[in-house]
C-alpha cells in the first residue's frame, strides 16, 4: 500500500490481501448479471497493491463518518429501487460472491468493504437481470445522474444518505479496480452491475459503476 490505512480506511482489495486472498476484481463481481451468469475476465490484485483511489471529489456538504453497521436495505427513489440487502463474501476461488439468481433477488454488500457510512468505499452490487425471473434490482442503475439520492438502511436503525458523484460505464476488461476499491479518506459508496447490450451467448460486455458520497444521515 502507498500508505498505511487508518482505522476504517480500508479497501475491499486490501482486506482480502491481508487474508491472503488473490482477489479478482473486474468482471467476476457481476457473475450472474446475465441469464446464465457472466463471470467475465478477472483482473487479480496482488497482495498489498491496491492504491489510493483517484476518486471524484466529494459532494458539497459531505457528512462525518458513521460507525460500523451492516446494510439491510437500499432505496434509490429516482429509479424506483427499494430492496433488501444481503451480505456476500468471497468464493473459494477468491472471487466476490453475488446474490442468488431468483425472483426479487436482493442487492449484495461485499462484507470485505466498509459498511455504508464508514470511511472508505462501501461496495454494493446487484443483478441487471435474473434469468427467467426477469429484471434485476439494478436494471436502471445507468440512468442515475449526479446529485441523485441513495439511501442505505443499516442494521442499527440509521440510514446513510448518499448523493451520486458520477456514473461510469466501462468494458469489463478495463474495470477501474483502484477507483472502485482503492482507499479514500471519506465515506463513499460504489454500486455495480452489468451493462451494455445482452450478448447472444449470454452475459453483458460492460460494467456500470455508480460513485457516491455520504451527505447525511437519517433515523
Amino acid at each position: 500500500m502507498p500508505r498505511r490505512p487508518t482505522a476504517g480506511l480500508r479497501s475491499a482489495g486490501a482486506r482480502a490481501a491481508r487474508a491472503g486472498v488473490g482477489l479478482a476484481l473486474s468482471g467476476l463481481l457481476l457473475a450472474g448479471c446475465a441469464a446464465h451468469g457472466d463471470a467475465g475476465p478477472a483482473a487479480s490484485v496482488p497482495a498489498g497493491s491496491v492504491p489510493i483511489a483517484s476518486a471524484p471529489p466529494a459532494q458539497a456538504g459531505s457528512a462525518a463518518p458513521m460507525g460500523r453497521s451492516v446494510p439491510v436495505g437500499l432505496k434509490i427513489p429516482s429509479i424506483g429501487v427499494d430492496a433488501s440487502v444481503m451480505s456476500v463474501g468471497l468464493n473459494s476461488d477468491g472471487t466476490v460472491g453475488v446474490p442468488p439468481i431468483e425472483a426479487n433477488a436482493p442487492a449484495g454488500w461485499y462484507d470485505g468493504s466498509p459498511t455504508p457510512g464508514q470511511t472508505g468505499p462501501s461496495v454494493i452490487l446487484g443483478h441487471v437481470t435474473v434469468g427467467q425471473y426477469g429484471d434485476g434490482v439494478f436494471l436502471h442503475l445507468g440512468r442515475l445522474h449526479p446529485g441523485d439520492r441513495i439511501e442505505v438502511r443499516r442494521q442499527d436503525g440509521s440510514t446513510a444518505v448518499f448523493a451520486v458523484d458520477r456514473v461510469q460505464t466501462v468494458d469489463k476488461s478495463a474495470f477501474p479496480t483502484s477507483a472502485v476499491y482503492g482507499n479514500v479518506d471519506r465515506p463513499a459508496l460504489r454500486l455495480i452491475t452489468c451493462g451494455g447490450p445482452h450478448l447472444s451467448g449470454g452475459g453483458y460486455p460492460d460494467n456500470v459503476i455508480v460513485y457516491a458520497s455520504l451527505t447525511g444521515t437519517a433515523l
